[in-house]
């Protein structure tokens, strides 16, 4: 697909940090076109990326994209070995522009169950970017919210950490996504019609707003994008507490 041109949000408009996004729908796109799934795949593959540069060019610091989850293994051989391959491809493909624009790229997930190909790709590209500050993408690979609790867990245990030394502030260290500037999603966006979170990032869903798209990931376009941050700009987010934000003036539709 090609470049798309860069969004401009208006004046005053609000962005989240840390947006994350379910990329749903990419096999019932092709089958509603009488393509092969696989070319759904790759369709939403090209159009997961041209959505991180767009979040980039709107200054969304934080971009998590779920590929894979831990409930996922149960497609068929031949589909997993091809997200395997699409997943290689991606770091390969933009690896250096990841580098241009001061991105780090962070897997999120257990890295024990995939192919050993990957496993080498996913830490060269972590190591490679690691020192990038600008931005940070997550990409969640055979992920699940619950694995992401019980390896942290584990993890405290095997650390012989005492019970009453066990805070939120720790358990936070020992998470995927610890270390980050933003580990919190402030936007959820889920393509395909789908209303359920399915289980990414539940520790870090908490506050999390909620904004369901109709159309399948391939459709899902930066234009969409822009009136999901718009969306997402005029809500009001209290946290538990009391309504302090002032409401937005420019119009949102």
């Amino acid at each position: 697909m090609p470049r798309e041109n860069k969004i401009i949000l208006p004046k005053g408009t609000k962005i989240p940090n840390h947006l994350a996004i379910i990329p749903d729908g990419n096999r019932r796109w092709a089958r509603a076109r009488g393509l092969h799934t696989l070319q759904g795949h790759k369709a939403g593959f090209d159009r997961a990326i041209e959505l991180g540069r767009a979040a980039r060019d709107m200054g969304i610091h934080t971009v998590t994209l779920w590929g894979f989850s831990t409930e996922n293994w149960d497609r068929s051989p031949s589909e997993i070995k091809y997200l395997m391959k699409l997943y290689e491809k991606l770091i390969n493909d933009h690896l250096k522009e990841a580098m241009e624009r001061k991105v780090k790229i962070v897997h999120l997930g257990r890295k024990d169950r995939l192919p050993n190909f990957l496993v080498k790709k996913i830490l060269y590209a972590e190591d490679k970017t690691k020192d990038n500050d600008k931005y940070v993408m997550n990409i969640a690979i055979d992920y699940g919210g619950h694995d992401d609790i019980i390896r942290a867990t584990q993890k405290i245990i095997a650390a012989n950490i005492k019970p009453d030394k066990v805070t939120k502030k720790l358990f936070e260290k020992y998470l995927d996504t610890h270390n980050q500037p933003y580990p919190y999603v402030d936007l959820l966006i889920r393509t395909s019609g789908e209303q359920r979170t399915s289980g990414l990032l539940l520790w870090q869903m908490e506050y999390a707003e909620m904004y369901w798209e109709n159309v399948h990931l391939p459709d899902f376009d930066s234009n969409r994008l822009k009136r999901a941050i718009l969306d997402y700009s005029r809500r009001r987010r209290r946290f538990g507490g009391n309504d302090v934000e002032k409401h937005l003036s420019f119009k949102t539709v």
